[in-house]
């Protein structure tokens, strides 16, 4: 089932967006470090694009993500033009410090201090985008919680000397080309939960895990992971975790929120969903089924 979700106070979040952007310097476009380009919402770049503003990608949450991966990923955004790219986890005070640097490299013509350094904190809900202003600002001003669209509206605060920031709501677009990502969103939690089945997001979570991270799932659920696919695997959670609906039968939703919830708070291990080269293939192959030529009916 593929997975949409577009709440309507996006809408205004979007065109509101736009017009503080035109009074932006810098971009700080916040992504989950364990799906980079899923969590890269197409709209930022078409916005950025046309006020040709540079952008500084933050791969938030890079404690739960496979680091080999997540250097893949930093070669990937620091070859592009007009882009930097950093890992970080908002857990760790000092990591979130390096960004004002980070954008004034990025607006050089900033530097003289004549003007202050503008910056505008995007990305999609449930990056951490609330949570690395307040590590930016070192108090809580925006509201924070473990759902997607907690941030409602924008606002805008001084730095320090010469900056100022703009946080922005969490921002979707109206339709998720590949069904692959937005299974990825949900697992990650950037989708909100009445627009998902939870079972088969974490069927499909299962099979991601199983093929690159079968190790980590044998530890953690202390089982062999041999000859399963996702669904199986959710099932063989409900029966090691004692998961029963009344009568007696599997509680399969109750294991897959278990999955899943171990996935998004790293308890399996860091893991990564997607990486340059998997992405670089599956956006190969939903090319190359949109070629394949229509039958000929009178064939």
């Amino acid at each position: 089932m593929p997975i949409q979700w577009f709440p309507g106070h996006m809408t205004s979040a979007r065109k509101k967006a736009a017009e503080t952007l035109a009074k932006t310097d810098v971009v700080i476009e916040v992504l989950d470090a364990r799906i980079p380009e899923a969590s890269c919402n197409p709209m930022i770049r078409q916005l950025r694009d046309f006020r040709q503003r540079p952008c500084l990608k933050v791969l938030n949450k890079s404690d739960l993500a496979d680091p080999k991966a997540t250097a893949a990923w930093l070669e990937f955004y620091n070859s592009q033009p007009g882009v930097k790219a950093v890992a970080l986890s908002c857990k760790n005070p000092a990591e979130p410090g390096r960004i004002p640097g980070l954008c004034r490299t990025l607006a050089p013509h900033r530097n003289d201090l004549t003007k202050p350094l503008r910056m505008m904190i995007m990305g999609i809900p449930n990056v951490g985008k609330s949570t690395l202003m307040n590590a930016l600002l070192k108090k809580k001003v925006a509201k924070v919680g473990d759902e997607p669209a907690v941030t409602k509206s924008q606002q805008t605060l001084d730095l320090g000397p010469g900056m100022v920031l703009t946080d922005t709501p969490g921002l979707m677009w109206p339709k998720i080309e590949h069904d692959s990502d937005g299974y990825m969103l949900a697992a990650s939690h950037a989708i909100g939960t009445n627009a998902v089945i939870e079972e088969e997001v974490a069927a499909f979570l299962g099979d991601l895990l199983l093929a690159r991270y079968g190790d980590l799932l044998t530890a953690r659920y202390k089982c062999t992971m041999d000859g399963l696919d996702g669904a199986a695997l959710v099932e063989t959670i409900a029966e090691r975790r004692g998961c029963r609906v009344k009568g007696g039968g599997l509680d399969l939703e109750k294991a897959a929120l278990i999955l899943l919830t171990d996935y998004r708070s790293g308890a399996i291990g860091r893991i990564s969903l997607e990486t340059p080269a998997t992405r670089a293939a599956m956006l190969a192959a939903a090319q190359a089924r949109t070629e394949v030529p229509e039958a000929d009916p009178e064939a």
